[in-house]
């Protein structure tokens, strides 16, 4: 799928389950005694600031899981993974899986009254594609008609393939037969959006809890941009407010694993992620929790900036220095994996032989540690630019495992001859801004799936693609998922053989160099019951989330 905007296309083969923490809540046991604590608050960290709470503007995990758990569209995603009835009450699918239309469910409520209608939805979805807008995400909406076009300058947007019937009638029309399309309609990006209150706020919509109205189980408060700390209250609008048990999130960014960790420890927080070290410390914890989401890191060199990085021997010069084992087991400690490639585990198996794409796609010279050989090349690299020597700066946000990594990285590389690499450590905002401008000579960058299938990692690398930051463009590689997509898509083998044979393209010629598959391992409280865990999108929703006694 081409795109103007950023990276994923996704045909889904297969969403992971989401993994429930603890059991379904039931309302009372028989003998009317609750299971519910009294005190129904949940004390939550993270890592670094929210960056926004505009739909179109968000790009980043913790951005999209405060949307999911403020707003509320067509579907929500259940315990087992599967779209489940929200804001509709009764879909049709026909055209040959082109037209999809919704009845939306009635008396529904945003947070300022407004009624929530079908022209919310379109209304959202115009706003998203306008490249007025510069949406990153915009390309996700591709599959619907004309909004390439529009998205492009081409079109109007009135002409995009959405329409309400009436105020609880939606009408979609696609492009072509799209499978996982109910899955990304349960994605905050595809959530409706109030009109009145955009054109209240203008710029400043989704800039604060203030500016931004909400139709979904919580309202976000106590948030003013740049806050540390905000808070997930419940709506007591919502259409579903039986289902909500909490009353309010408190959510504190705490940068450092051992800050959290002694404030879970004081009882003043429910959750905590772990470092290398305290993972050891407590995996007999009974507050213990592994995961390990299809998450990555991987080292961006940006040939714009660092003219030597055009240079395929440079790049697989500075691969074959990084000992990622050694990565992980010593200085993350945290039970992250080394990657394969790009595409990591759990992003779906082969339709006809079930191995994992990371598995059949994997190149292992592109992924293995060799210093002598990352010597050679980078003196064959260097003599072929014309380069006698590399100074790079290494962009990292300022928490404790970008920082370590950083400082691994820098260590591993400088054993490279005549390349001296510095590093440069900002706030996980300011980050990605920076990365978005291409403002960088390397970096550490994530990638958090929104479901399972390897074009959701593999189109960041399409030449147009916005989040392909590193500049870096392969005609083959793009023909191949461009055919992936929109020649072989609903034929399942041909299309996995291309995905896989594009992932080869990237990883030959190592257009990006993978690092590891990021674990999430935590400590939270076992009386923190029903949160719904996805390890291949959002990951956190905390709708029908309890507090037991």
């Amino acid at each position: 799928m081409k795109k103007k905007g950023t990276i994923l296309t996704v045909a889904a083969l297969s969403l992971l389950t989401l993994a429930g923490c603890g059991s379904q809540a039931s309302t009372s046991g028989s003998n009317g005694s609750s299971k519910y604590a009294d005190k129904q608050v949940l004390n939550w960290t993270e890592s670094s600031e929210l960056a926004t709470n505009d739909i179109a503007q968000a790009t980043d995990t913790l951005s999209f899981t405060v949307l999911q758990n403020t707003q509320e569209g067509l579907y929500r995603l259940n315990s087992k993974g599967t779209p489940a009835n929200a804001l509709t009450t009764k879909t049709s699918v026909t055209n040959g899986g082109k037209t999809y239309t919704f009845n939306l469910r009635k008396g529904v409520k945003w947070s300022n009254g407004d009624e929530v209608t079908a022209k919310d939805f379109v209304y959202s979805w115009q706003r998203t594609v306008n490249p007025k807008t510069a949406s990153q995400d915009a390309f996700y909406f591709f599959q619907v008609k004309n909004a390439e076009a529009i998205n492009n300058g081409k079109k109007s947007l009135s002409s995009l393939g959405i329409k309400a019937d009436g105020k609880y009638k939606l009408t979609v029309q696609l492009t072509k037969p799209v499978s996982y399309f109910k899955k990304l309609l349960a994605w905050p990006l595809f959530y409706p959006v109030n009109q009145n209150a955009v054109q209240k706020y203008g710029k400043k919509y989704g800039t604060s809890s203030s500016t931004t109205v909400y139709n979904g189980p919580f309202r976000l408060s106590k948030w003013n941009g740049t806050s540390t700390t905000w808070t997930l209250a419940k709506n007591q609008t919502y259409w579903d407010k039986k289902a909500v048990h909490l009353t309010k999130i408190n959510e504190v960014v705490t940068k450092s694993t051992t800050t959290s960790y002694n404030l879970f420890n004081a009882k003043k927080t429910d959750e905590t992620l772990l470092d290398g070290q305290q993972v050891k410390n407590n995996k007999n914890n009974e507050n213990f929790v592994k995961r390990l989401p299809t998450g990555t890191q991987r080292l961006s060199l940006n040939e714009k900036t660092v003219p030597a990085f055009k240079n395929v021997n440079v790049r697989k010069a500075f691969s074959l220095a990084i000992n990622r084992k050694q990565l992980v087991d010593d200085v993350l400690q945290d039970g992250s994996t080394v990657s394969k490639g790009y595409v990591p585990a759990g992003m779906g198996n082969n339709p006809k032989t079930g191995e994992g794409f990371d598995s059949e796609a994997e190149v292992k010279s592109a992924v293995s540690y060799n210093l002598t050989e990352a010597k050679k090349l980078l003196a064959k690299g260097l003599k072929q630019t014309g380069k006698k020597s590399l100074n790079v700066s290494l962009l990292v946000s300022d928490t404790d495992a970008s920082k370590q990594t950083a400082e691994f990285l820098q260590s591993s590389l400088q054993k490279l001859p005549n390349v001296k690499v510095s590093i440069n450590t900002i706030p996980y905002v300011q980050l990605i801004t920076r990365q978005h401008n291409k403002n960088y000579d390397l970096t550490l960058s994530g990638w958090q799936s929104v479901f399972a299938d390897p074009i959701n990692f593999l189109d960041v690398y399409e030449s147009n693609s916005s989040y392909n930051t590193s500049s870096w463009s392969n005609k083959q590689y793009d023909k191949l998922l461009d055919e992936s997509e929109n020649k072989d898509g609903n034929q399942a083998s041909k299309r996995w053989s291309k995905l896989v044979a594009a992932e080869k393209v990237l990883m030959n010629d190592q257009g990006t160099i993978p690092l590891y598959q990021a674990a999430k391992s935590q400590l939270l409280r076992k009386n923190v019951k029903n949160i719904n865990y996805n390890p291949a999108g959002v990951p956190y929703d905390f709708k029908t989330t309890y507090i037991a006694k």
